[in-house]
């Protein structure tokens, strides 16, 4: 019976969803819960944790582009393409690969974009990206990745999550049950979006069989960034904390005598959705930020967009704020692949790059990885079909796609790997979607085959049993 109780407690808190905001907000990551009755302790499960090594980067900021921008037209340039355009690619480089809305014999489309050589480091990238062109220098190229999945939701859980289905914890959970966390205010784990629906959905931030504590915490990009957080008209901070002290005295009462991990996340959720009362008005007020800082991003302080989210993600690191991703949808380049691309980097572009200057001027970069790119690439074939009203569009392709990281642990003005002359197969230093993981959690001083959990009879870990660190591009 006790069982069953607790599978249902942690249904209705957590895997529902219904506990967010006016239920304590049960997703929302906090330090120890038993921590109320005093100073806060530092030896909470978000507390801070020694790595397995010592660390470069103790904070990550991953821009994920939902949706899989083209590499063809952003960092892998292929003449070759222009030459052929318009006729098949032979069908022995194809072989068995499988596309989900064109045929294997389409004809190939060439690049839509001039491409250039930038910085002392010579990174040829498209013209699209002239903001990024501007630090160069201070970025890793990764031109070789590969993933496993060819459909949205699969592809962005399994980058999230080295798994294609829902259910196992994501990397960022990964990174806080392995460090904790260094800020008191605010969740460990944060995560915001610039765009329409994400495809794999709140499987990409969830903490899967670890505790919920380490599950993403969803904020809004502009107003209040969690709902029903700010205390109800007619109540005062007085009435707040001895109801917190109530409730905080019944919950601990239940965990002493079962021993449900979830409570303790029931209790962190109420305490930190009560400093968040006091910490999050902070954290949203741009008007802390200089001219020179907005203008930098190209952001308007009261105006949702990727900018504010990229400045935000500084300001939450800044704050101790252990992992923060932003999603930015719309890359799915099925129709006018060049327009979607010109238009999406219209809106990005300037703010990824702003977000590795503003680190590198306040002495933060050398102490945050980011990380960008999308789930997998775009085929070097066209995507063309008058009856779903599509032309010069560019299919899901998961064999090659490029990927930028820079700041913590990453070493700067490299391009890392290749593709062959037509940009649809690696052809040296592969960079599997398990090997991005491991050299992720290598740069915060973990080691990813170390890094695990005991759950249905086995120790499971991000990597699962693959991964290796891509040591050539660390500093």
């Amino acid at each position: 019976m006790n069982g069953l109780l607790h599978a249902t407690r942690r249904h209705f808190f957590s895997d529902c969803g219904l506990g967010v905001g006016k239920m304590a907000l049960a997703g929302l990551l906090a330090r120890d819960a038993l921590a109320a009755e005093g100073p806060r302790a530092v030896t909470g499960p978000l507390a801070p944790k020694p790595p397995h090594f010592p660390a470069k980067a103790k904070a990550v900021i991953q821009l994920f582009m939902a949706g899989a921008p083209s590499q063809l037209e952003l960092f892998d340039h292929k003449p070759k393409l222009a030459e052929i355009e318009g006729k098949p690619i032979p069908p022995e480089v194809i072989g068995g690969q499988r596309y989900a809305f064109i045929r294997p014999d389409a004809a190939v489309l060439g690049p839509q974009f001039k491409f250039a050589r930038h910085g002392q480091s010579g990174a040829e990238i498209s013209e699209m990206l002239p903001w990024l062109a501007g630090v160069v220098d201070e970025i890793a190229i990764v031109r070789s990745c590969r993933t496993d999945q060819f459909n949205h939701a699969p592809a962005q859980i399994f980058m999230n999550c080295g798994f294609g289905q829902p259910g196992r914890p994501s990397l960022g959970s990964w990174v806080t049950y392995g460090l904790g966390s260094e800020s008191d205010e605010l969740p460990a784990f944060v995560v915001m979006s610039t765009g329409g629906g994400i495809s794999g959905g709140s499987a990409n931030w969830s903490s899967g069989f670890l505790p919920s504590m380490h599950t993403g915490t969803r904020f809004r990009n502009a107003g209040d960034p969690i709902l029903n957080v700010g205390q109800p008209d007619g109540a005062d901070g007085r009435l707040a904390a001895d109801t917190l002290g109530v409730v905080g005295a019944l919950n601990r009462t239940r965990l002493a005598a079962d021993g449900d991990p979830e409570i303790a996340t029931r209790i962190a959720s109420y305490e930190m959705a009560h400093r968040l009362q006091t910490s999050a008005p902070e954290l949203m007020d741009l008007s802390q930020e200089t001219p020179e800082t907005l203008a930098l991003y190209g952001c308007t302080p009261a105006e949702a967009s990727f900018a504010r989210a990229c400045l935000l993600a500084r300001r939450l690191v800044e704050r101790g704020v252990r992992f923060v991703t932003i999603y930015h949808e719309g890359w799915d380049g099925h129709s006018d692949v060049a327009g979607n691309v010109r238009g999406n980097c219209e809106k990005t572009d300037r703010a990824s790059a702003a977000l590795v200057t503003d680190l590198r001027r306040r002495g933060m970069l050398d102490s945050t990885l980011v990380v960008w790119g999308g789930e997998f690439g775009r085929t070097p074939m066209v995507e063309a079909s008058a009856v779903l009203g599509r032309s010069k569009g560019r299919d899901h392709h998961p064999n090659a796609f490029s990927m930028w990281l820079a700041g913590g642990g990453i070493r700067p003005g490299v391009t890392h790997g290749a593709t062959d002359e037509l940009g649809f197969h690696v052809a040296s230093d592969e960079v599997h979607v398990h090997d991005l993981q491991a050299t992720v959690l290598h740069c915060l001083g973990l080691d990813h085959e170390r890094l695990t959990f005991r759950h249905a009879g086995r120790d499971f870990r991000l990597t699962d049993v693959h991964g290796r660190v891509v040591n050539a591009i660390l500093s």
